[in-house]
């Protein structure tokens, strides 16, 4: 007997008519507004090898991944990430080519989340990379472009938080442990989880670096959070960063968004290939970050080349979800007319349904036996007009509401 034949898997859902005109919308509009500043489109396979998401550094756990075989018996998963393939295609394809290399997508992600934790195993991102460049120039232009994505979003209010990986990374770097503990370290700090934090870091003793990672998850605010990591953080690794950091703040406050900046010392992403700035934007009202990204410059030398990028992804599902909640007017367009003929084999009723979709009219050929099943249709449907066809004759009906 079938279990499963009449639900999705948990995590994914099916997406109707009002939710795929949304969708569709939305992704036009980012594909747009990436065009327009110079970038170009990549598509890459819904499958890739194991290796690329477990290959020199450990970026996903096994559990994350959809994994299947091939025919050679060789390990197989479901894209669980858009930047590791594209660095991939960047290693292998685009050796040669002109950098920097603006690229964007839009495509889908599949992870595997515990069971009932109410998070999309599927999501559809849109996004750019800015591959190869000036770090600083690249990293502000994918911050700006951040910007007019957040704008184009249309998801109303929004807040940007920023932040750099560099302070993290350089302060267990300095306490010398293993890879296991930084990621544990790194799961906590960025949950925000303080007593846990603290109870990791007990082992390690007091100290000045302790100290200081004790106290990062809750650094962040305005620009006035500078002056105490300054007094807080002296190493010549943190002191650059956080002027780094500075004038990231200062170049987001020049694009008018003053009052819509968090500068977070907290903020360390679970994808830990990041190697500099780390930015999320959240939408009001909605919990999670529906715009995260940053820099990772050893990332595609995981593949053998080597060669800086920064870039961001957008949360496709979650902006055509707030989008949805602000309004109730319908997003899929009824027809403006629809045409029906007693003699389904007559050809001349396609023709016209052609003519009149030249003229920019929405128009539906009724696949309904009788005329009363079509008018009954259309008042239903809220179709305006239902066109009669006889011997080449049109009589127009106007359907009251």
């Amino acid at each position: 007997m079938k279990k499963n034949n009449l639900i999705v898997p948990e995590g994914t859902r099916d997406l109707i008519f009002d939710e795929c005109a949304v969708k569709r919308e939305v992704e036009s509009r980012f594909k747009r507004l990436f065009e327009s500043r110079g970038y170009s489109e990549v598509i890459t396979p819904g499958i890739e090898f194991y290796d690329v998401f477990t290959g020199k550094a450990r970026y996903f756990q096994q559990e994350q991944l959809y994994k299947l075989v091939d025919s050679k018996n060789r390990l197989l998963v479901l894209r669980a990430d858009n930047t590791l393939p594209i660095a991939r295609l960047v290693a292998t394809r685009y050796r040669e080519s002109i950098f920097p290399l603006k690229v964007f997508y839009n495509q889908n992600i599949f992870l595997a989340n515990p069971k009932n934790s109410g998070k999309d195993d599927e999501i559809s991102q849109c996004g750019i990379e800015i591959i190869g460049g000036d770090i600083r120039k690249s990293d502000i232009e994918a911050l700006s472009i951040a910007v007019e994505a957040m704008k184009a979003s249309a998801c109303g209010n929004f807040r940007f938080e920023i932040g750099n990986s560099q302070i993290f990374d350089g302060l267990v770097k300095l306490l010398e442990i293993s890879e296991d503990e930084i990621e544990e370290i790194r799961a906590v700090i960025d949950g925000k989880n303080y007593p846990a934090l603290n109870s990791i870091l007990d082992d390690y003793g007091q100290n000045e670096v302790t100290s200081a990672l004790r106290v990062l998850p809750s650094l962040f605010g305005d620009g006035g959070v500078f002056e105490k990591a300054e007094k807080l953080m002296q190493w010549k690794f943190a002191q650059e960063a956080i002027e780094m950091l500075k004038n990231t703040f200062l170049f987001l406050e020049g694009l008018g968004i003053s009052n819509q900046i968090t500068v977070d010392f907290g903020l360390v992403s679970r994808k830990n290939y990041y190697t500099g700035l780390i930015f999320k934007a959240y939408a009001e009202n909605y919990g999670s970050p529906i715009l995260s990204g940053g820099r990772y410059d050893n990332l595609i030398s995981d593949f053998g080349f080597s060669v800086p990028a920064v870039g961001f992804g957008l949360n496709i599902g979650a902006i055509c979800m707030i989008e949805l909640s602000k309004s109730s007017r319908a997003k899929v367009k009824v027809p403006d007319a629809i045409v029906f003929s007693e003699n389904e084999m007559d050809a001349d009723i396609i023709l016209y349904c052609n003519n009149l979709a030249n003229k920019d009219f929405i128009v539906e050929n009724s696949v309904l036996p009788t005329l009363e099943q079509t008018l009954e249709y259309a008042k239903r449907r809220g179709i305006a007009q239902v066109h009669i066809m006889d011997r080449n004759k049109v009589q127009v009906l106007e359907i009251e509401e």
